[in-house]
């Protein structure tokens, strides 16, 4: 399938960004109004927060400013991340991004002033705010790791440069990168990132599939020293960051927003290497098994376990699946569906320039949008669930609290998603007595929820903690280094059941969570923490009620007061290990049904 311009695709698949403005010169409006708004607050406030009011006062006028910048940087963000070859888009962007990095320096005297005062003024504040409660508290968390009024102003003007590795990979991989086509079997095949990771991966023909693999890895080999040089500038920028605001590592670091200490995320991800990959090798060698391959090698690790049992599902018929899988959530979960569809807030299409995977935006008080590419499979409909599951959480919080308390808090980022997967898989399969389409459930669930979750983004947040172990100490990556350490992690993790292919080290060229801390590892948190909640509300109705306040709590909520509220001790390795345990039951069913059918 050759890949179409974005002006090309019928705009029935592409998201509606007018929901948040109609054209760029509202947006161009909005700018206009931040600025002459932050130049008001300034004027008004530096200097003069003194009491519990100003410090109110003050921070219900920055609300707006809050809203406004989210609105604008959405939608130029949004506009880019579907065409990386639209340059008007991406003008606009960097135009909002040097606005908003100069409000920011503008405005950062607010937080500077507030924690210069005593802490029982702030206190007080808190007391008679409700919409700005989350926000102080937050403040005074940071308080230990702020810098002087001065530095925090020259850092937030700095904001938009400091930032720019992740944009800077994105136009690499997504502007820069033209594939060839390849050839197998005696014909031609169009090649594409999305082409790819969408399509030729999950391909059944062994010969088309390992070529396209080879293909794929040789061109994107040819940025591999440039994309190298880019990623060691944001590890080191995070490590300089650290320093600078007294941390003792760049763990502590990057875990601080997210309440989490660094026992908890190397016991978290140490346990699913020693307990994980003997289940995956296990799979790894069913999957050899059940193709007859000669050899199961890294390019076929995301092969359909049944290629001739994988219908094709409409856009349309992926609502049914999802309505019906998740309508133990509730009729107002059922209609913030209902909104995503029919007010298109899932961008569908597959085109050039477009960016890969999956993401959810959230735009307080107006919509969420869904990216993904949509090739009509079964793990398509998986994927929008889980985006989905994204949307929802942040709509419901939305709607309980103000812009400062409605984003969910990031270490359980994942787990309405991921928990989304779970029940929608077990709904399928509990409906249905024929074997063969629970094998096919089965086997989409790991995988596609596991695999993807647990496995893909586990391999990748050991490869980060040994880079950053390496930025720690003073040290420096690579592009061979790099290479190297990604090599081995795989080698760890497989052993002998998988040939870990020429070009497969170079995977961590492919993923841009690098350029967002250490964001990886909470997809297997989430995933633990939503196993655990779908198999309860399968079988206790009244754990709904928690996790509905839990889907509407924003990050009001720390992680332990999460945990006490859904009755599950995240911070208990052993609960990873029951998630771990439950994936091993899956994969042996899924070998007993092939044992039992024949196939």
């Amino acid at each position: 399938m050759e890949l179409k311009y974005r002006k090309d695709v019928p705009v029935e698949l592409t998201w509606d960004l007018s929901l948040i403005y109609d054209n760029d010169e509202m947006a161009l409006a909005d700018m206009a109004a931040l600025d002459k708004l932050a130049n008001e607050i300034k004027a008004k406030y530096e200097g003069k927060i003194a009491n519990a009011k100003d410090i109110n006062d003050c921070l219900d006028a920055y609300r707006e400013i809050a809203l406004k910048t989210t609105w604008v940087s959405c939608y130029t963000d949004l506009s880019v991340s579907v065409d990386y070859y639209d340059a008007k888009a991406k003008e606009l962007n960097e135009k909002v991004n040097a606005l908003l990095a100069d409000v920011a320096a503008r405005l950062a005297f607010i937080d500077s002033e507030i924690l210069s005062l005593d802490e029982k003024i702030i206190a007080e504040a808190i007391d008679q705010s409700k919409d700005n409660k989350g926000y102080l508290r937050n403040l005074l968390r940071q308080k230990p790791h702020r810098l002087s009024k001065d530095n925090e102003e020259v850092l937030s003007a700095l904001s938009n440069t400091l930032n720019s590795f992740y944009n800077i990979y994105n136009t690499c991989k997504l502007a820069d990168i033209r594939f060839d086509s390849f050839e197998a079997n005696g014909k031609s095949y169009p090649l594409a990132y999305s082409l790819f990771e969408d399509n030729y991966e999950y391909e059944k023909n062994a010969e088309v599939r390992r070529a396209a693999f080879k293909s794929f890895y040789q061109k994107i080999k040819e940025y591999e020293n440039t994309t190298a040089v880019n990623y060691n500038c944001q590890v080191q920028m995070e490590k300089q960051m650290a320093k600078i605001r007294g941390f003792d590592s760049v763990f502590d670091y990057l875990l601080y927003s997210q309440e989490i200490d660094c026992a908890y995320y190397d016991g978290h991800i140490d346990t699913i290497m020693e307990k994980l990959a003997p289940h995956m090798r296990k799979y790894a060698k069913l999957k050899q098994r059940i193709h007859k391959l000669d050899k199961m090698t890294y390019a076929d690790l995301k092969i359909s376990d049944d290629p001739d049992y994988d219908p094709s599902v409409t856009i349309e018929k992926s609502k049914d699946y999802i309505k019906e899988g998740l309508t133990i959530l509730g009729e107002e979960y059922g209609k913030g569906i209902d909104r995503a569809y029919a007010e298109r807030w899932v961008d569908f299409a597959n085109n050039l320039g477009k960016s890969t995977g999956g993401f959810c935006c959230f735009v307080p008080h107006k919509n969420c949008y869904v990216l993904l590419n949509w090739n009509n499979k079964m793990a398509d409909v998986f994927t929008l669930a889980h985006e989905l599951g994204h949307c929802m959480n942040a709509m419901l919080s939305d709607k309980e609290h103000e812009i400062f308390d409605a984003q969910p808090h990031s270490f359980f980022g994942e787990g309405p998603s991921t928990t989304n997967e779970i029940i929608m898989a077990s709904h399928l399969f509990k409906n249905s007595d024929d074997k063969r389409f629970r094998r096919w459930i089965l086997s989409n669930i790991v995988s596609k929820t596991y695999y993807h979750n647990f496995v893909t983004h586990f391999l990748e947040a050991y490869y980060q903690r040994e880079v950053y172990r390496i930025i720690d100490k003073g040290g420096s990556v690579n592009a061979p280094m790099l290479s190297r350490i990604f090599r081995e992690t795989l080698e760890k993790f497989w052993g002998d059941a998988v040939e870990i292919n020429e070009g497969a080290e170079l995977t961590w060229m492919r993923q841009p969570h690098y350029y967002m801390g250490l964001y990886p590892y909470q997809y297997s948190a989430g995933l633990s923490l939503g196993t655990q909640m779908a198999l309860r509300l399968e079988n206790d109705s009244t754990a709904i009620d928690g996790w509905m306040r839990f889907l509407k709590s924003g990050c009001t909520l720390d992680p332990k007061q999460v945990g006490e509220l859904l009755g599950v001790d995240v911070f208990d390795l052993r609960t990873l290990e029951s998630t771990i345990e439950y994936i091993g039951s899956l994969i042996d069913e899924i070998a007993k049904l092939t044992d039992e059918l024949g196939l």
